[in-house]
């Protein structure tokens, strides 16, 4: 079963890096950019018996490693 889990910043936390694109874009020409927030993406192949038991062990990893969820939210696509 193939899965995608996205990472992104929760509103109201800072983004450097997305500030440091949005920058970048504007001297490189790229107009009308109003922000930028950058994230996370990762493509999951996964073994499980349904789509329940596959989204719950993806939210194990998400809570345990692959999501700060301090200052992050994430979403599965299964």
């Amino acid at each position: 079963m193939k899965a995608r889990v996205v990472v992104t910043l929760k509103n109201g936390v800072l983004d450097p890096q997305g500030k440091a694109i949005e920058g970048a874009l504007t001297s490189l020409g790229v107009s009308d950019i109003a922000s930028v927030r950058q994230g996370k993406v990762f493509d999951i192949e996964i073994s499980a018996q349904d789509s329940t038991q596959a989204k719950q062990k993806l939210i194990t990893a998400c809570e345990k490693l692959l999501a700060n969820t301090v200052i992050e939210n994430y979403s599965i696509e299964i």
